[in-house]
């Protein structure tokens, strides 16, 4: 089954290298539609957060490997600053 919409933020929109990662991985995307939208805007802007690709390209993976071990949002990390409570 192959899925057309993955599910974003709430206030970012789903990158591509995060999607494609995603698709890629059917225990990572079940995962990734599992959490909160605010869930997944933390991982998305925690992504686009970095300044460096090397970083970047870490962060993706990271988040690939975090949410198939059950975790639901960075760890160690201040949150979205775009986000307004």
């Amino acid at each position: 089954m192959k899925r057309n919409k993955i599910a974003s933020g709430t206030v970012h929109k789903l990158p591509d290298d995060l999607r494609k990662v995603l698709t890629a991985d059917k225990v990572a995307l079940e995962a990734w539609e599992d959490i909160t939208p605010l869930a997944r805007n933390e991982w998305i802007c925690w992504i686009e957060s970095v300044k460096k690709l090397e970083t970047r390209k870490l962060h993706v993976e990271r988040t690939r490997t975090d949410l198939k071990k059950g975790k639901r949002r960075p760890c160690c990390w201040i949150g979205c600053i775009h986000r307004v409570i």
